[in-house]
């Protein structure tokens, strides 16, 4: 059975992302001089840069100084005390050169309008919470992540907590693209070639988050969960015939919650240590179970229609 899947596409992106997290990051950190010690500790632990690649400086703001923060760059972390002490000036200058800023509090969430105010900073941009993993683990990587979206793999490249973050964007991203694809394709079977690759490509910048080595030899490799895109369209076949009217919306939904689904499988596997291989043996594995719970009879009648829009791959293509 021929694979939909662009062997030479796949081997551009997964180049394309090698380069991607390979970019130099430049980030800037000011500390309120009152800010507390478990949250300056908590900053510091989580941005030590793996690599060369990322650069990092360090500022104190107090009463009376302002602090200098270097050109080009990508965001500044401002970490808060009072709010009061000092960091409203400091904060001026890279706003003025338009660097994205984001001020951390370990406050109640209520606090967060009074941090706003005083600071003159964008209630979007102001992060509290008193719960300090969540503050540092959750809230702040997906504000680094939406703020500076050029440097996402570079981010996570360079800093750990950042991947799951990264990962689980692209995994959003890539669902809904599946959902439109799935709710606008017409011809039986025309969406699954861009459906599936867009799953491989969605995997492979999960393992680039994640510190994956990504190289031509990964496409062979990634070709083992092409069989998760059968399953899937085969349970859209069997919702659309049970919704004929509202089928559109159906094959949309099991675009995204496919996706979904094997998103969030591949980023536990890769947080459980495995590597790409073991990563797309495992989600072939739950394919095939879920696979064994649709009637046979109408599962080979949905794969035959679907196998005559497949296109083929070519033997240089598969070679490479």
């Amino acid at each position: 059975m021929a694979l939909p899947l662009d062997v030479r596409d796949l081997v551009k992106s997964g180049s394309r992302y090698q380069k991607d997290r390979e970019q130099t990051v430049r980030l800037a950190v000011i500390v309120e001089v009152d800010a507390p010690d478990e949250l300056v500790d908590g900053v510091k632990e989580r941005l030590r840069p793996l690599t060369s690649g990322a650069s990092l400086q360090v500022e104190v703001a107090s009463p009376g100084s302002t602090p200098v923060v270097g050109p080009r760059l990508d965001a500044v972390v401002a970490v808060a005390g009072s709010g009061r002490s000092g960091l409203r000036e400091a904060l001026v200058a890279p706003r003025q050169e338009r660097v994205p800023v984001v001020v951390l509090a370990r406050a109640p969430g209520h606090e967060a309008s009074r941090y706003a105010d005083d600071l003159v900073q964008p209630l979007s941009d102001v992060l509290v919470d008193d719960d300090l993993s969540r503050l540092l683990d959750v809230r702040l990587p997906r504000w680094l992540a939406d703020e500076a979206p050029s440097k996402r793999l570079a981010l996570a490249h360079n800093f750990p907590f950042m991947r799951r973050a990264v990962a689980e964007e692209a995994v959003t991203r890539t669902a809904w693209q599946n959902a439109l694809v799935g709710s606008l394709a017409v011809i039986p079977g025309a969406d699954m070639p861009i459906m599936t690759a867009n799953q491989a490509k969605m995997l492979l910048e999960i393992a680039a988050a994640y510190g994956e080595h990504l190289g031509t030899e990964r496409i062979k490799e990634l070709a083992a969960v092409v069989g998760g895109g059968f399953v899937f369209r085969t349970a859209a076949r069997q919702a659309l015939g049970l919704v004929p009217v509202l089928g559109w919306a159906v094959k949309g939904g099991i675009g995204y919650g496919g996706t979904i689904a094997m998103g969030k499988a591949a980023i536990a596997y890769f947080e459980q240590g495995a590597d790409l291989t073991s990563v797309a043996r495992k989600l072939k594995e739950s394919a095939i179970e879920v696979s064994s719970k649709i009637p046979r009879r109408k599962q080979k009648a949905v794969l035959a229609e679907e196998q005559l829009m497949l296109p083929g791959v070519s033997g240089d293509a598969a070679g490479e």
